[in-house]
């Protein structure tokens, strides 16, 4: 038998939605750092990669994981990114739009258009008398 695969959450990293967020503001990047103890985390929170949502013991693995395949499938070099003060780059998964509900439905075939009224069924019916009297 095969075995069940389960996420673990021991190992569980931030979400996208959740590193756009804190690529956004500075604030909510802050108020995450300030959930985790400082003595827990490798090098003591100092080198963290913002787009990997990683933490590093030094400089140099984190600059070593910047130039790593794992954070290059995020990265993408581009001339209308947001200017970033280390590299002056962007995420590439997060430049992408987020999942919502109204892409879901507008997939499927559920969206709304406003652009015109429905016709009524009276008239449908009417139309329908008119073609039977003729």
């Amino acid at each position: 038998m095969g075995s069940i695969r389960r996420i673990k959450t021991k190992r569980r990293t931030r979400d996208l939605d959740q590193i756009k967020a804190d690529l956004k503001s500075p604030r909510h990047l802050a108020q995450h750092k300030s959930t985790k103890a400082a003595e827990d985390l490798p090098g003591l929170g100092a080198f963290y990669c913002t787009e990997c949502a990683k933490y590093f013991s030094d400089s140099h693995n984190l600059n070593e994981h910047r130039r790593g395949k794992n954070h290059k499938r995020r990265y993408l070099r581009s001339s209308d990114s947001v200017e970033r003060p280390d590299f002056g780059t962007s995420v590439r998964m997060l430049k992408e739009e987020a999942h919502t509900q109204k892409a879901a439905d507008a997939a499927v075939g559920l969206g709304t258009d406003n652009r015109r009224p429905l016709p009524s069924e009276d008239s449908t019916d009417n139309e329908a008398m008119k073609d039977v009297e003729r």
